[in-house]
C-alpha cells in the first residue's frame, strides 16, 4: 500500500473516531452552557472562511476579480435582508457584469 493511501485511511479512521467521541462521552446530556455558545458559531465561521478563500484565493496569491464583486453584492443583499434567491441572483449578476466590463 502506498504512503498516500495509508494517510487517507489514517485520516478516515481518525475522523470516524473523533465523530464517535461526542456521542459516547456526552450521551444524552446537553452541552455545557460555556461550550454551547462557541459551538453554535463554528459552522458560520467555517462557511465564511470557505467563501472568502474561494473568492480571493488564487495561485498562492490574493486575487481581486469578479468573484470578489459577487461576494460583495451578495453581502449587501444579505445586509438588506433579501431572500436567498435574490442574494444568489444579485451576486451572480454582479460577478457576470464585472467579468463583462473587465
Amino acid at each position: 500500500m502506498s504512503p498516500v493511501w495509508t494517510a487517507v485511511l489514517g485520516v478516515g479512521a481518525a475522523t470516524i473516531a473523533l465523530k464517535a467521541v461526542g456521542p459516547v462521552v456526552l450521551g444524552q446530556r446537553p452541552l455545557p452552557s460555556w461550550l454551547a455558545g462557541p459551538v453554535s458559531l463554528l459552522a458560520p465561521a467555517v462557511l465564511a472562511a470557505f467563501v472568502i478563500t474561494e473568492a480571493v484565493g488564487g495561485d498562492r496569491a490574493i486575487v481581486a476579480d469578479a468573484r470578489l464583486v459577487g461576494v460583495g453584492a451578495g453581502a449587501i443583499a444579505v445586509a438588506l435582508r433579501a431572500p436567498i434567491l435574490v442574494v444568489v441572483v444579485a451576486a451572480a449578476a454582479a460577478a457576470a457584469l464585472a467579468r463583462l466590463v473587465t
